[in-house]
């Protein structure tokens, strides 16, 4: 063989065994690819799911279709991507604590735990917070309690299972009584309490522009510390109820996916978490910065988070 032979020889086959990874970096989905969000319409779920499908289509030219599938704080979405084959065209977009006490609750019902999926990341973490209309009779989280032991009951929204927890946990330790409304997701409970239907109600980040213009009010906050844009609010801990919540919203796929599948779209998640568009509206939605986790980071959260969801049962 002839030296530039050899030369153009050598060329190519170093150009196909560095074209390996570039070429599983080229995965894309074999028509629409849908993320099913756990929560109904309007929510901070939804929005930032909606925002987050747009980015990603707008970086990589994939048609992406958003869906809602409500049902049990996420547990109806994530049972049914569990039982899809994994195919790659179907993502899952929902918020840990729901999923993890369900989990903890009635795990052996379910078909899924937390190693039934492959995780691309995550978007942001919640602070939840239960809110009331400025005209409650009430301030506060003991200023409720003592509201509803007064009236024999008190007509209150959840969204999510954990929330509910919450309130029967609170039932328990004040021995006050909660008439629980169960809503879609955060935009209806924010109805709920502004129509008048109940008096309080959960919102993760949905109440935020009603606090801004006065027609909300902070009762308390549902996580382990206090809300960093209410710091003088009371955790429902403080307040001699051993209960909280840390939601964090996080997608994933059906385990068995394959693994250039994962890859890819967990990339373009990752870029797409890292635009203005997505700080603009996890600002907007849980007054955070985003956050992601990576695949890693997101299996080792819900692992992790089997143990901490077990504080609600606790009393």
């Amino acid at each position: 063989m002839k030296l530039k032979t050899k030369l153009l020889a050598f060329a190519a086959g170093a150009m196909m065994a560095l074209s390996g990874p570039a070429m599983a970096q080229d995965w894309a989905p074999d028509g629409p690819l849908t993320i099913q969000i756990g929560f109904g319409a309007g929510g901070s779920t939804d929005t930032m799911g909606r925002i987050l499908g747009k980015v990603m289509a707008d970086n990589t030219g994939w048609n992406i279709i958003v869906e809602n599938k409500p049902g049990g704080g996420g547990v109806a979405m994530f049972t049914g991507l569990s039982q899809m084959p994994p195919n790659g065209q179907t993502i899952g977009m929902g918020v840990s604590i729901p999923v993890l006490v369900q989990l903890v609750q009635r795990g052996d019902q379910l078909p899924f735990d937390t190693t039934s999926f492959d995780y691309l990341g995550t978007i942001a973490k919640a602070e939840l917070a239960l809110v009331a209309s400025k005209d409650a009779p009430f301030d506060d989280l003991d200023g409720m309690i003592a509201y509803a032991k007064k009236q024999g009951g008190l007509p209150l929204a959840t969204m999510a299972p954990p929330q509910v927890l919450m309130m029967k946990a609170t039932s328990r330790v004040k021995d006050a009584e909660f008439n629980l409304v169960t809503a879609d997701g955060g935009a209806e409970v924010m109805k709920l309490i502004l129509g008048g239907q109940v008096l309080a109600g959960f919102g993760s980040g949905e109440h935020v522009p009603y606090l801004e213009s006065g027609d909300m009010k902070v009762i308390a906050s549902a996580n382990q510390s206090r809300l960093s844009y209410a710091p003088e609010v009371k955790t429902f801990v403080e307040s001699g109820v051993n209960a909280f919540v840390d939601p964090v919203f996080f997608l994933a796929m059906t385990g068995g996916t394959d693994p250039a599948a994962v890859a890819a779209i967990s990339a373009a998640m990752a870029e797409a978490v890292k635009s203005d568009e997505i700080a603009e509206i996890v600002k907007n939605a849980v007054q955070g910065a985003p956050i992601n986790m990576g695949p890693e980071g997101t299996q080792q959260m819900m692992t992790d988070g089997l143990a901490a969801a077990e504080v609600l049962f606790a009393e």
